[in-house]
C-alpha cells in the first residue's frame, strides 16, 4: 500500500481505522515503531519517544475512555501526537517526528499534529488519561522490558488535581520531597503513601490507586499498604517504621513548603503576545514574514500559504492552508519547531499544526471571529440600546428549562421569571427596599439589589442580582457588591450571584419584571461623590422612552432626550405628557414590539394614543421641540459568531494563582478545593467549590475581568459575571456540562471512603494518622533529633525549651517511661531533671 506520495506505509498503521474511533499508542524500539498493548497505556518512560493516534466523535469520551463504536462516523475529530521523554535519543526523536507524518498521509493529512514534551504536556494530550500518566525512568534502549527479579525501591511523586503526573523520582531522598505533594515509596514488601501537610485530595486519591496498582503489579499477596500523614512518621508500627526509615530516615528529614511553580493568572491569551507570521516556499525556500500583532481575524488567514500563530512560550500553532503545497503540509511540524527554536523559546514549548478547515477550540479561542462552517448564523443578544437587531419571537416553554439544563444554558433562563422578588435600591449606603408598585422602575444614577427566588422540586434557590445605573458613582456600585455578598451570606451563601450592567441585562432579570423593565435617567443625590445641596433629580410629567423588544422576557424601556433627533425608525417610542401619551411606532418596528409598549404606557397618566410614523400630529412635535432628522435606515440583523464555552481551574495552593484551561470538560472537572471559571461568552461563571478559600475567590474574581480584558476576541468588559456556589448549581450553569448529576457530590468518592474501601480490600493496612485526622498538626521527630544541643541546627519549628512536645507519643513514651499526661502531671523541677536525663534539655 502507498500514499499518494508513493511513500511505502509502515505496517504498524495497518490497524488504523480511517473512519471510526480509534486510540492508538506506539513506542519506538530499534527505531521502529512498536505498538503498545492497551494494559500499558499511560506509562512514558523518559528515555524513549511515543507516537500517539487519537480519533473521536465531537463530545464523546476519547482516550483511554474511548467507547468504540461500530461502523463509520461522520464527525471525528483526529490528533497526532508524539511524546518524547527528557531522556530519548536524537534518532527516536527523529524517527517518531517522521512516522507522524506518514500516519497524518495515510489519513490524508486531515488530523491535527502536536508535538508533546515530558513535563509540558499540552491540555489536550492529558484528557486522554483521566487517571493521569506515568512517567518512568529508562526506556527500550536500557532493557527495561526485560524482566528481571530484582528489585529496587522507588519513590513517585503525584502531582495535579485533574489529570495528575506521577513522576518516578531518580532517587529515595527527602530532599526530593514537600509538603505540598504526595509521594508513593514502593518497598516492595511495604508500599507507603506518604500524605504531605498541603497536599490535595484528588493527589491522595490518585497515590492510593497508585500503590494499589503497584501491589497488584507485585502479586496481590505480597505487599501491605501503608498511609502516613506528615509527621507521624514515628507512630507507626515498629516493622512498618524500621522499613520507611531504612530509606527515609527521619533525622534527614527537611522538606520544602510546597514545590515552586511559574504560575499565571489568566495571562495565556493576551493580545501582546500574540503574533501572525506568513510562511512561503516560492523559491524552494522558507520564508517567514511577520503579518500582525494581535488581535487576530479568521480573514487573516489566506488559503493559499501556510501561518504561524505566535503565542510566545504558550504554544505555537502551524496553521496548513488547503491550497499549501504538499512540501508545506509535510514539513509543517518541524517549520514550527524551528521557528520556537529561532525566537528562543523553552525547549518544551509546545507545537501544533493545523489543517484549513479542521482547527480545534484551542486554536479558534486565539481570534476575536471565528465562523465555523455551516454554524448556524444567529442574531445579537440584547446588549444596548443601537446595538440590538431584530429577532423572530419564538414561543417560550419555561417548564422544559429545569428537564433540558443544555436549552436553559442557551436561553440564559432558570425559570420564566415568575418567581418572588425584592428589590433594593442602595441610599445612604443601605439597602432600601422598593415599594412593590415601583418594581421594574430603574434609575441610571442609583444601583439596585435583587434577591430572586423561585422553587425546584420543593426546594427554594436563590438569585441575588446587583444592578448598576451606568452614572451611578463607583463608592455606591462598591456598596451594591458588598450588599450583594451580605445578603448571600444571610441566605446561607448557596445563592447564584450576578452582577450587571446598565444596558447588559440578561433575558431572565427583563422577564422577572414581564416586560415592563423602564430605565430613567437620573437618579438619587445621596452618593457619596455627589455635590454638598445637590437634590434628587426629578422625573418630571413629560418625556420619552425608547422601547425595545417583542416578548416578556426581552422587552425594556430606557429614556432619551425629549427632541426629534432621538427617534428611529426601527423603534417604538413612547411619548409621556400630562394630557396624552403617544406611542409613535416606526416604519420598521412590528406588531408585537408595539403591544409591549403598549404594556408599559398603560403606566402613564393619561390615555394613549397610537401613531403611526408619518403620520404624526402638531401637538406630538411642539412637544419635542419641532421636527429635525433622526435615523431611518432600516436596521439589519447582525450575524454574530457561535462561540464554545471555556472552563479554566483556578488555584492557589502554591502560594501564587495557576489558572489550567480544560478541554472536553465535564461535571467531574470541578475541582471541590478550588475555584473554576466557566467563559459562556454572553456571561461568565465563577464556580465556588466547598473547600475553596476566600483568597481563592477574591483573586479570581479580579482575574475574571483581566480576562476579559486580554481575550483576542475583543471581549466586553460589561459581561455579566455570575458566581455560583457547588451544590447550587442553576441549570444555566448545568447545561454546559452535557449529563449533570444533581447528587454527584454526596456520592463521589473522596480520600476518607477510598480509604475505607481499600481497608476492606487490604486488611492489613496500615495507617498511621493525626488525632483529629488532619495533617494540621506539628511535626514530630525522633529523639536523636531532638537531642541536638545547637538550636540553630534544631528543625525550624522546634521549640528549643520544650523539645518534648515534638515527640511522637510512642516514642515519648519509650524515652520517659511513662504517658504524656503523667508527664505534664509532675512539678517543674522533676520534669526538668527528666528532660535532663533524656538529653533534650
Amino acid at each position: 500500500m502507498t500514499t499518494n506520495h508513493h511513500v511505502v506505509v509502515d505496517p504498524a498503521f495497518s490497524i488504523v481505522p480511517k473512519d471510526s474511533p480509534a486510540f492508538l499508542i506506539w513506542r519506538v524500539e530499534d527505531l521502529k515503531l512498536v505498538l503498545l498493548p492497551k494494559e500499558s497505556y499511560g506509562k512514558f518512560h523518559a528515555g524513549d519517544s511515543y507516537l500517539i493516534y487519537s480519533a473521536f466523535e465531537s463530545g464523546q469520551p476519547c482516550g483511554t475512555l474511548l467507547q468504540q463504536i461500530k461502523g463509520q462516523s461522520n464527525k471525528l475529530e483526529r490528533y497526532i501526537h508524539f511524546w518524547l521523554g527528557t531522556e530519548t535519543t536524537q534518532d527516536e526523536a527523529g524517527v517518531v517526528a517522521i512516522k507522524a507524518v506518514e500516519l497524518d498521509d495515510v489519513l490524508g493529512g486531515s488530523p491535527v499534529q502536536q508535538r508533546e514534551v515530558e513535563g509540558s504536556e499540552s491540555a489536550r494530550f492529558m484528557t486522554y488519561f483521566k487517571d493521569g500518566i506515568r512517567i518512568l525512568p529508562g526506556g527500550a534502549a536500557s532493557g527495561f522490558k526485560h524482566v528481571t527479579d530484582e528489585f529496587h525501591p522507588a519513590l513517585y511523586s503525584v502531582k495535579g488535581k485533574r489529570n495528575p503526573v506521577v513522576r518516578q523520582l531518580p532517587e529515595v531522598s527527602w530532599s526530593l520531597m514537600n509538603e505540598g505533594d504526595v509521594f508513593v515509596l514502593d518497598c516492595k514488601k511495604y508500599i507507603f503513601v506518604w500524605v504531605g501537610r498541603s497536599s490535595n485530595s484528588r493527589e491522595k486519591m490518585h497515590a492510593a490507586k497508585l500503590a494499589q496498582t503497584l501491589k497488584g503489579e507485585h502479586g496481590e499477596s505480597y505487599s501491605t499498604l501503608v498511609i502516613v500523614e506528615d509527621g507521624q512518621e514515628l507512630g507507626l508500627p515498629d516493622a512498618e517504621r524500621a522499613a520507611f526509615e531504612g530509606l527515609l530516615a527521619i533525622q534527614h528529614k527537611k522538606l520544602k513548603a510546597v514545590e515552586a511553580e511559574n504560575d499565571e493568572v489568566f495571562e495565556n491569551n493576551t493580545t501582546a503576545e500574540i503574533k501572525l507570521y506568513r510562511c512561503t516556499d516560492e523559491d524552494g525556500t522558507l520564508k517567514v514574514t511577520e503579518v500582525k500583532k494581535g488581535p487576530l481575524f479568521q480573514a487573516d488567514l489566506s488559503s493559499n500559504d501556510s501561518f504561524i500563530v505566535d503565542n510566545g512560550p504558550n504554544g505555537i500553532f502551524v496553521w496548513v492552508g488547503k491550497k499549501a503545497t504538499p512540501q508545506e503540509r509535510a514539513e509543517a511540524m518541524r517549520n514550527g519547531q524551528s521557528f520556537a527554536k529561532k525566537k528562543e523559546y523553552p525547549p518544551n514549548t509546545n507545537v501544533t499544526r493545523v489543517l484549513d478547515g479542521g482547527e480545534p477550540a484551542e486554536f479558534r479561542s486565539l481570534f476575536r471571529d471565528w465562523k465555523v462552517l455551516n454554524q448556524t448564523v444567529g442574531f445579537g443578544r440584547q446588549a444596548s440600546v443601537g446595538k440590538i437587531a431584530k429577532v423572530v419571537q419564538t414561543k417560550f416553554d419555561a417548564s422544559t428549562l429545569h428537564e433540558n439544563p443544555k436549552a436553559a444554558a442557551k436561553a440564559g433562563m432558570v425559570d420564566d421569571g415568575s418567581g418572588k422578588k425584592e428589590v433594593y435600591r442602595i441610599i445612604n449606603k443601605e439597602l432600601s427596599p422598593v415599594p412593590h408598585t415601583e418594581h421594574g422602575k430603574f434609575y441610571a444614577g442609583d444601583c439596585y439589589v435583587i434577591n430572586y427566588a423561585y422553587t425546584v422540586g420543593g426546594t427554594e434557590k436563590n438569585i441575588i442580582y446587583y444592578w448598576l445605573g451606568a452614572t451611578s458613582g463607583q463608592d455606591e456600585k462598591g456598596i451594591a457588591a458588598v450588599m450583594a455578598v451580605e445578603l448571600d451570606n444571610k441566605l446561607g451563601g448557596r445563592a447564584v450571584q450576578i452582577r450587571l450592567i446598565q444596558g447588559k441585562e440578561p433575558e431572565h432579570f427583563l422577564a422577572m419584571f414581564g416586560g415592563k423593565l423602564v430605565i430613567y435617567s437620573g437618579g438619587r443625590a445621596s452618593g457619596f461623590e455627589s455635590q454638598e445641596g445637590e437634590k434628587d433629580e426629578v422625573l418630571g410629567d413629560t418625556y420619552m422612552l425608547q422601547v425595545r423588544g417583542n416578548a416578556a422576557h426581552n422587552t425594556k424601556a430606557i429614556q432619551v432626550p425629549l427632541k426629534a433627533s432621538s427617534l428611529n425608525s426601527n423603534d417604538v417610542f413612547i411619548l409621556m405628557s400630562p394630557t396624552v401619551v403617544y406611542i409613535w411606532c416606526g416604519k420598521g418596528s412590528t406588531g408585537d414590539e408595539r403591544e409591549m409598549a403598549k404594556k408599559i404606557a398603560a403606566d402613564g397618566k393619561a390615555d394613549s394614543q397610537i401613531m403611526a410614523e408619518g403620520k404624526e400630529k402638531a401637538e406630538f412635535w411642539e412637544v419635542l421641540g419641532g421636527k429635525g432628522p433622526y435615523i431611518t435606515d432600516m436596521r439589519t440583523a447582525e450575524e454574530i459568531q457561535e462561540h464554545e464555552p471555556r472552563l479554566f481551574h483556578c488555584s492557589n495552593a502554591t502560594g501564587n494563582m495557576k489558572v489550567e484551561e480544560i478541554l472536553d470538560f465535564n461535571q467531574t472537572d470541578l475541582v471541590e478545593e478550588d475555584v473554576m471559571v466557566l467563559d459562556a461568552w454572553h456571561s461568565v461563571f465563577i464556580w465556588v467549590g466547598v473547600n475553596s478559600n476566600k483568597q481563592e475567590v477574591a483573586l479570581v474574581e479580579k482575574g475574571v475581568v483581566q480576562y476579559l480584558r486580554t481575550d483576542p476576541k475583543g471581549r466586553d468588559l460589561d459581561t455579566p459575571i455570575l458566581k455560583v456556589h457547588q451544590g447550587c448549581e442553576p441549570p444555566t450553569f448545568t447545561g454546559f456540562f452535557g449529563a449533570w448529576d444533581p447528587n454527584s457530590w454526596e456520592n463521589r468518592l473522596d480520600f476518607e471512603k477510598l480509604k475505607e474501601h481499600l481497608k476492606k480490600d487490604n486488611p492489613n493496612m496500615t495507617i498511621a494518622l493525626s488525632v483529629n485526622g488532619s495533617s494540621g498538626e506539628k511535626n514530630r521527630y525522633p529523639l536523636v533529633v531532638l537531642q541536638e544541643k545547637n538550636p540553630e541546627k534544631l528543625p525550624a519549628d522546634v521549640d528549643p525549651i520544650q523539645k518534648e512536645q515534638w515527640l511522637h507519643d510512642a516514642e515519648f513514651t519509650r524515652a520517659f517511661k511513662m504517658e504524656r499526661t503523667a508527664f505534664e502531671a509532675l512539678p517543674a523541677w522533676k520534669r526538668i531533671q527528666l528532660k535532663k536525663d533524656v538529653g533534650i534539655f
